[in-house]
């Protein structure tokens, strides 16, 4: 399939700050979602919508492209897998067009005044993944990455790229489901300590009994996480 061109639009949900506006986040959702559904999720679980005073939400959508793990049926992702597994090769194609189409969002906050150190990028597992090729390889000034039962490849074009040196390291949150039976648990545990290796300053949160979703807990882990990286103009702004 030929590579989706860095002009493409790409429909989004946002969340706006309820003060000014000097920070922003994208969150990326996983395979076959949408960014409208990821935040009605996000809002499900918390019982209201993820907002800060002065961050902008950014929840965009993927476009619609053939995914083998559905034996080429069209689904809502950001990059083909050949299978949902750590042992085998990254679809680095698929990858990297849309490493480019989502550096087109971040300019668009660049361009709006928003300075790269005050954006993170992260996401709900396949989504997650992505946030790390973006960072990491691609926009490795950005505030830092979360990823929510996500993982890389255990032969990941990122660790290639990080044992390179020379890159500045966006620090990393993680959290992920001690009973999801989609994306392993150990899975997103060794990409976490795969990064730390690597030099990346990490955490790692495993919720207890959570499969391959969301929890209340979680969120509000990441929520404060996002303050200690985006923090508002004053130590004593309120949320």
């Amino acid at each position: 399939m030929a590579a989706v061109p860095s002009a493409v639009h790409l429909p989004r949900c946002v969340v706006s700050p309820t003060g000014r506006h000097s920070a922003s986040l994208i969150f990326l959702h996983g395979s076959g979602h949408s960014g409208q559904g990821q935040r009605e999720w996000i809002k499900n679980v918390l019982n209201q919508d993820l907002t800060f005073q002065h961050i902008k939400i950014i929840y965009p959508t993927a476009p619609s492209r053939p995914y083998t793990p559905l034996k080429g049926g069209f689904s809502n992702v950001w990059f083909d897998r050949y299978k949902i597994s750590m042992d085998c090769p990254e679809h680095l194609e698929s990858i990297d067009s849309m490493c480019q189409v989502i550096s087109g969002l971040i300019d668009e906050e660049v361009k709006t005044g928003i300075q790269k150190s005050r954006i993170l990028i992260g996401g709900f597992s396949m989504g997650g993944c992505m946030a790390m090729h973006l960072a990491y390889r691609n926009h490795p000034d950005v505030a830092g990455v979360f990823v929510l039962s996500g993982f890389l490849n255990k032969a990941s074009v990122v660790y290639q790229d990080l044992q390179q040196g020379g890159h500045m390291l966006p620090e990393l949150f993680q959290c992920h489901g001690s009973a999801d039976n989609l994306v392993l648990h150990a899975w997103g545990k060794e990409t976490n300590s795969k990064l730390k290796s690597l030099g990346v300053s990490t955490t790692f949160h495993s919720l207890p009994n959570l499969n391959h979703e969301l929890n209340k807990t979680e969120l509000e882990k990441l929520k404060s996480w996002i303050l200690t990286r985006l923090p508002g103009e004053t130590d004593g702004q309120s949320e």
